[in-house]
């Protein structure tokens, strides 16, 4: 499948299309479990999602043991599972989603024993074909991560998201910063998706030394819930990643009300 652009200048393009609309230089970015609670239901909050305008959707394939995930995500991965939630679906499914919304970046996001019961070669190849902008693995290191890194730059389009800890030394920013495709994704704290984030100090000081360790834009997630967050966020980061609070608020009110949310969280200057 064909893209208009990689996913850098993709970023860059619509960071520069909201400049000259005078909104805020941040995009947004969604996550969703695939096949929580159906596909059809995912389908419907896609669609309400790319009405707001959401950039780039994260797409999760379901996993037993998703350790980066709070535990209204991973409750989400084992009931997807629970009702035989298969990859193959997912793949097809993320297909389908770059076809129906191609004005969207979709990103496929996992754990490493997927990709290596699938065939490490196999889905990255699939992923690349079916229109897929990036992968994101937390749980695959990028010191063991050759292989597959090697695979996404042979394919069209397909960059390997690594990850920024708070945890990591300079040495060690900079050292997966030389790998960054994309974008790079700034893990806002310690521990997993869901949490409340303190977007203070220390979590800017953090930000400016992702900044200094690549040069490919910054994803921020972990924890980002409001408006408040994301203008805390601007100026520090392309991408604001929001991904259990619009989880929770489709379980209370459906799949329009979290359109209605991702359109409030935008800030306009």
């Amino acid at each position: 499948m064909s893209r208009s652009l990689p996913l850098e200048p993709f970023i860059r393009q619509r960071l520069a299309l909201r400049a000259a609309r005078g909104d805020a230089p941040i995009l947004l970015m969604s996550h969703l479990v695939l096949g929580y609670p159906s596909l059809d239901e995912n389908r419907r909050v896609i669609d309400a999602m790319a009405a707001a305008q959401v950039e780039l959707m994260e797409l999760q394939i379901p996993f037993s043991e998703p350790i980066a995930d709070g535990p209204v995500i991973a409750q989400a991965n084992q009931i997807a599972l629970d009702r035989g939630f298969r990859v193959a679906q997912g793949l097809a499914f993320a297909a389908e989603c770059a076809q129906r919304h191609p004005e969207v970046a979709f990103l496929i996001m996992t754990y490493g024993n997927i990709l290596i019961a699938h065939g490490v070669e196999r889905f990255i190849r699939r992923a690349a074909e079916l229109g897929a902008r990036g992968l994101i693995i937390p749980d695959w290191p990028p010191q063991e991560a050759d292989l597959p890194m090697d695979l996404c730059r042979q394919q069209e389009g397909l960059d390997w998201i690594q990850l920024f800890t708070p945890t990591s030394t300079d040495a060690r920013l900079n050292e997966i910063g030389q790998w960054g495709r994309g974008f790079c994704y700034c893990v806002a704290r310690k521990g997993v998706t869901g949490s409340r984030t303190d977007f203070d100090g220390e979590l800017s000081r953090f930000l400016a030394r992702c900044r200094r360790a690549t040069g490919v834009p910054l994803a921020v997630g972990f924890g980002v819930r409001s408006p408040e967050d994301i203008r805390s966020l601007t100026g520090q980061a392309e991408i604001a990643v929001v991904g259990t609070a619009a989880l929770e608020i489709h379980l209370r009110e459906g799949a329009e009300a979290v359109g209605r949310f991702f359109e409030s969280l935008r800030p306009t200057t």
